[in-house]
């Protein structure tokens, strides 16, 4: 399935059915009077999160979605028949702008979250609603009101709790192919991975936490360089970040140094969100030439983060970082628990 992230479309709800001038012409009814009803009231775009759906791609070849009219009135002060809402359904995690002024206008997250985007107009009023003292015959109606059109930008930014990143070739989609049942392709050369992989974590106590493997970023990723700056908002969302290095790399502190500095770029608040570091490929690291635990100290001293010596291949040193990444997320539930009461 083709992966698909941000997409422009058109929303158009349905126009209010127009009032109907109308008069009671019963043989047996000899005041008669006006009988002329109300339109119906048009339909609404109605958003829908599902968490069956992993991609944007029916947006794709879709581009104006609109919702049903109402009927016009009918005689005998019938209220014509609202026009039938549209349902769409989106994946959870969808972010709905402005594609005009930029605003948010909604974020579903949760399954099943309802988001009214676009509001049916308005039914026109029949004669029979203008009927007075001093007009006992109203000739006159009124038309239903135009529905909401929007021209929306929607994103997906998928959700999960630990997104892995690093520079191409640092070993992510190995990684998440070694914790998780997810199988993303891996090879040998730069930008193997061209979307977010997800992939869920068994915890020792049973329950999954969903981890997402972000396409390599590289230096000026947050303007636009590479393929990685189209998934920077997909890390938004996580509560950790797996900050990835290749230990077989000639430059391990200037690689740190690249990712950070690009988190920071895009702000967001990404740079701040809690980070671990994990020095991968040690199972290809000449021990004789390169100092490893050197390493993991120096990258301690300036990222102030706990550090981690592993082999996503060999599966070495995986069940300490796990269990830093489970202690890490429980700190947070704790504290958002204590905000809550408070």
């Amino acid at each position: 399935m083709q992966f698909i992230d941000q997409v422009v479309i058109e929303v158009e709800a349905g126009k209010g059915g127009d009032g109907i001038v109308a008069f009671r012409r019963e043989k047996y009814v000899p005041a008669g009077g006006p009988s002329g009803g109300n339109g119906g009231r048009g339909g609404s775009v109605i958003f829908v999160a599902r968490e069956n759906l992993q991609t944007l791609l029916d947006f794709r070849y879709k581009h104006l979605f609109k919702a049903e009219d109402g009927d016009r009135g009918g005689p005998n002060n019938c209220t014509g028949a609202g026009g039938k809402d549209l349902v769409v359904e989106v994946p959870c995690g969808t972010a709905i702008y402005d594609a005009g002024t930029g605003a948010m206008l909604g974020d579903l997250i949760t399954p099943g979250q309802v988001f009214r985007v676009a509001e049916g107009g308005k039914g026109g009023l029949g004669n029979q609603h203008f009927l007075s003292n001093r007009n006992r015959a109203p000739e006159f109606s009124l038309p239903g009101l135009p529905g909401e059109m929007k021209v929306l930008r929607m994103e997906l930014k998928l959700l999960a709790e630990v997104g892995i990143i690093g520079l191409p070739n640092a070993g992510k989609s190995t990684l998440i192919s070694s914790l998780s049942s997810a199988r993303p392709k891996i090879a040998d050369y730069p930008f193997t991975t061209l979307v977010p992989n997800l992939g869920v974590v068994r915890k020792p106590t049973g329950d999954g936490t969903v981890f997402a493997d972000i396409p390599g970023l590289i230096e000026g990723a947050s303007l636009g360089v590479g393929l990685g700056h189209d998934f920077l908002r997909h890390i938004e969302r996580t509560r950790v970040l797996l900050h990835l290095i290749d230990a077989t790399s000639e430059d391990v502190i200037g690689d740190y140094n690249t990712i950070q500095q690009e988190l920071q770029a895009y702000g967001r608040g990404l740079a701040k969100r809690s980070q671990i570091v994990a020095l991968n490929k040690i199972d290809a690291v000449d021990r004789d030439t390169v100092d490893l635990e050197a390493l993991a100290t120096q990258l301690n001293q300036i990222s102030h983060s706990p550090v981690f010596i592993i082999s996503a291949v060999t599966r070495t040193g995986l069940d300490p970082m796990l269990q830093e990444i489970w202690r890490t997320l429980d700190q947070m539930n704790t504290a958002e628990a204590l905000e809550a009461v408070v």
